[in-house]
């Protein structure tokens, strides 16, 4: 195998792991919004990929990781957002606050400004299944760890005041979310809602910057 090929293969390797975690996913949540996430076993999810229950299990640790692989790729993206901010000689808040205000305007379903039908089908899913919840937590476990880790910007900064501060944004981040999310699940559309998220963060990260008034 020449140099170019052995230096490609891990890449390709991975790309056909995630399109399988994918179809994985994909499968999973058909069921699981058609039955109920209770309803289906791990073996009926394999069987409606084609694979065996093993399979399943070597991509997922747990049945609740096949719905929140949604999740995965935002778990340590507000740590990403801070390094690369920090490159960019953009201070952390004001990177992370730019980045929702873009997640906003594309509709990121992660921001809860999102009123596509099967985004709102998975949402009622996710936060109707007790099990589901508490996994999500895990998630933000890890994803405040790694923010916290950014913040401190390895051994350069103090760690307990990232910890705290980490611990405060990826709150913010969520209540922000859950906000939206709640006034379009009582029927607003992400047009009605929008300007309001604008302004919400606008005050969200206000009060990070200067300290809450109470």
């Amino acid at each position: 195998m020449t140099p170019d090929r052995d230096a490609a293969a891990p890449g390709l390797r991975e790309r056909k792991k995630e399109r399988t975690r994918r179809a994985l996913s994909d499968a999973a949540v058909a069921l699981f919004l058609e039955r109920g996430f209770d309803a289906v076993s791990v073996a009926e999810v394999a069987a409606a990929a084609e694979v065996s229950k093993p399979t399943v299990f070597r991509y997922f640790p747990a049945k609740e990781d096949l719905v929140l692989h949604r999740f995965a790729d935002h778990e340590d993206e507000s740590a990403r957002v801070v390094a690369a901010g920090r490159r960019a000689g953009t201070a952390p808040l004001d990177a992370l606050s730019a980045h929702l205000l873009d997640g906003l305007a594309r509709r990121d379903p992660v921001t809860g400004l999102c009123d596509h039908p099967s985004v709102l089908a998975y949402l009622r899913l996710l936060y109707g299944t007790p099990a589901l919840v508490g996994r999500l937590h895990a998630y933000r476990v890890r994803s405040e760890a790694a923010l916290a880790d950014a913040l401190a910007d390895g051994e350069k900064g103090d760690p307990l005041l990232a910890r705290l501060a980490a611990g405060q944004i990826v709150t913010v981040l969520r209540v922000l979310a859950e906000e939206n999310a709640a006034r379009i699940a009582a029927g607003e559309t992400a047009g009605e809602v929008e300007a309001d998220a604008v302004a919400a963060v606008g005050l969200a990260f206000r009060a990070l910057r200067e300290g809450l008034p109470y």
